[in-house]
Order: structure tokens, then C-alpha cells, then sequence
């Protein structure tokens, strides 16, 4: 059922024999649960074309699209380091600050790496040069890495975002969703969705350092984009332009919480082997 939403989601690309969908996928977990929606998108007749550097964990060319690549400065040895050592992190517990400055650390280094790897892409004139050619429908990406963005601004083309959250609820505060921090619960501070007013004070204080580290991290972004489209961009302004975004959440394993029509739940998409009982 799920698959067979994103199917139907995505079909806007055309009425017709199928669209041309540019991909910009995110290496790692987030290119595996990606891939599954374009198994199927190619099945019902969709091109497909993804842009991918030539070093990576998991984007490996199949016969259901055409993979482009594009050199970048790392070695296969320090993309799987820099990858360990993040899942390594992920499940290391501690004080808060202890763990906020692991996190901090890991971020900016994986975060040098994306960039270093989005500025080869869009600075690899043949390759975009190319892109600009194909003349695609629509970009299919994952806005954790705002290179696809980036792409659809300069290509003209819609753009629909596939993810699960973004660092310091980046994606709600461009679609313009509500996102309380009486009710929704901040990462690293176990909280549920019902919180005492004590509870949301420190809610309130646990998003403050998000801040900073969203700015850190996207700041760059904002830089690269205006650079390269020779217009003043920031990452806000790139994330609002995404026409739909299909996030992989639901309210079994997360708890509830506010979304805007164009915002579509899609976390099923995880289980698309699993043969699963009701």
C-alpha cells in the first residue's frame, strides 16, 4: 500500500508514457529506502537518472535507471570511517552536553564531506551541462544534502523531497508547520508528547543549541547556492520551493504531531519485504 502511494504521489511527474525524474539521493541508510520508490517508479514506465559521486557506500548502478557519477576528493577508506563512526554515535549514551558535543564534532566533519561533495556536482560543468539538456519533470531527492534543491532551482523543475526528520525541524519551519515545543518533544531530551510545564521549559531549552548547530552545518549551503545561482539563497528559501514531502515517519514508532497538507507520511516504505500481519 505504501509503495503503491508513492507510485501515485510521484505519477504528477506525467500523464502520459511516464516522466523524466532527476535523483539526488543521500548515500547510506537514506539511499536504501529511496531506491525501493524507484524500483518501482521504473516499473510504471518513469526514466530515471541519478546523480551519484563515484565514491560511496551503497549507490551502486542497476538496469532500472542511469547513474551518472562525478569525482570527489575522498577515498573509500574515509567515506566508510566517517559513516562507522556516525552509527557509532548514534547509540552512545551520557550527560547531555557530553553527548551534544559528539554530536556537534560528528556533524562537522560528515558535514565538510557532503559539501566538498555537492560543490564537485554542481561545479562538474559537463555533468551539468547534461542535466540541463535532459530536460527533466521534476528532481527527487533528499533535502538532508540541499544539492537536489539546489539542482531543481537552477533547472526550473518542481521538486519533491523524500525524508525522515532534518536536523532542528528545518523541514517544519519551511512548510510553515506548526511545531510547539509545549508538544513535540526535541531530540536528546526524552520527552514524550505529554510534558508538565516544567517538562516544556526544558523542551524550550534543549532546542537552543539546535540553533547554532543547524547553522553551522546549512550556513554553507546558503553560501554555495547563491554562488552558484548567482542569487541571494538560503536554505529556507530552497527547502520552501519543494513541492511535496514524503516523510518517513508515522505515528506508531513517533509521536503524533502537526503536518501540512503537502506533507505525506510514508514510513511503511521501510517494510516493503516484510510480510507483515495485521
Amino acid at each position: 500500500q505504501v509503495r503503491t502511494t508513492l507510485v501515485l504521489l510521484l505519477s504528477v511527474l506525467s500523464v502520459a508514457d511516464g516522466g523524466k525524474l532527476l535523483v539526488v539521493p543521500v548515500d547510506g541508510s537514506h539511499w536504501l529506502s529511496m531506491r525501493e520508490v524507484l524500483d518501482v517508479l521504473r516499473q510504471k514506465g518513469h526514466e530515471i537518472v541519478v546523480v551519484a559521486p563515484e565514491v560511496s557506500l551503497h549507490i551502486k548502478p542497476t538496469k532500472n535507471f542511469v547513474m551518472k557519477t562525478y569525482p570527489t576528493p575522498y577515498t573509500q577508506e574515509e567515506v566508510h570511517h566517517a559513516f562507522w563512526r556516525t552509527s557509532q554515535d548514534v547509540f552512545e549514551e551520557g550527560p547531555f552536553l557530553e553527548r551534544f558535543l559528539k554530536t556537534y564534532e560528528r556533524v562537522k566533519n560528515i558535514s565538510a564531506m557532503y559539501l566538498s561533495t555537492c560543490a564537485h556536482l554542481l561545479y562538474n560543468k559537463e555533468l551539468v551541462r547534461y542535466l540541463e539538456e535532459s530536460k527533466f519533470d521534476a528532481v527527487f531527492t533528499d533535502p538532508i544534502l540541499p544539492c537536489g534543491q539546489i539542482l531543481a532551482e537552477h533547472l526550473s523543475v518542481p521538486s519533491v523531497v523524500f525524508l525522515q526528520q532534518m536536523p532542528c525541524g528545518l523541514e517544519y519551519e519551511a512548510t510553515q508547520c506548526p511545531n510547539p515545543s509545549s508538544y513535540v518533544p526535541r531530540a536528546f531530551t526524552d520527552l514524550t508528547d505529554h510534558m508538565n510545564f516544567f517538562q516544556r521549559v526544558k523542551n524550550v531549552i534543549f532546542d537552543i543549541p539546535n540553533y547554532f548547530l543547524c547553522d553551522f552545518v546549512f550556513q554553507p549551503y546558503a553560501k554555495l547556492a547563491s554562488e552558484f545561482l548567482q542569487r541571494d539563497m538560503t536554505v529556507l528559501d530552497l527547502l520552501r520551493q519543494a513541492s511535496i514531502w514524503l516523510v518517513k515517519l508515522d505515528f506508531v514508532l513517533h509521536y503524533p504531531r502537526p503536518l501540512m497538507p503537502n506533507m505525506i507520511m510514508v514510513s511503511g516504505v521501510n517494510c516493503a519485504h516484510k510480510k507483515l500481519t495485521q
